[in-house]
């Protein structure tokens, strides 16, 4: 049984640290004190965890105005708890749930597509221009 909630005080920074710093290709390029300001910096956070333990399991950070647009990071649910619906859970509740309802969504992502294809995203349009960073992406 797990849990999912939007508290950012829950959040086990020690926890998203140690999978975000070795385990997605998106991630590990960032320092520790890089994503903490990431961290810091969030609009929302949404996090699960395991119901007995209370341990972090899962994590979705988002960058927003806080009006109509929004960025989706870090998503991940690490692999002891996947196969049980938490990157949908996650996804759900950051995107569906709360203030940014409404909002234009975007992410990057190599995989995962279907996941992210349930809740409405899709290939840009036309109006969408993108300038790549000098961080590699993953």
């Amino acid at each position: 049984m797990y849990e999912v909630d939007d508290n950012p005080d829950r959040i086990d920074v020690d926890a998203v640290w140690a999978f975000l710093s070795t385990e997605p290709y998106w991630g590990r390029w960032r320092t520790r004190e890089q994503f903490e300001t990431q961290l810091r910096g969030a609009w929302r956070v949404v996090g699960a965890y395991d119901a007995e333990t209370g341990a972090q399991v899962g994590f979705a950070r988002a960058v927003s105005d806080g009006v109509g647009l929004a960025y989706l990071a870090d998503v991940f649910v690490l692999s002891s708890a996947r196969g049980q619906g938490l990157g949908k859970a996650l996804v759900h509740r950051m995107i569906d749930e709360g203030p940014g309802a409404g909002f234009r969504w975007m992410l990057h992502t190599l995989d995962a597509h279907g996941l992210y294809e349930s809740f409405g995203f899709k290939r840009p349009d036309d109006t969408y221009l993108e300038r790549p960073g000098m961080q590699p992406p993953y």
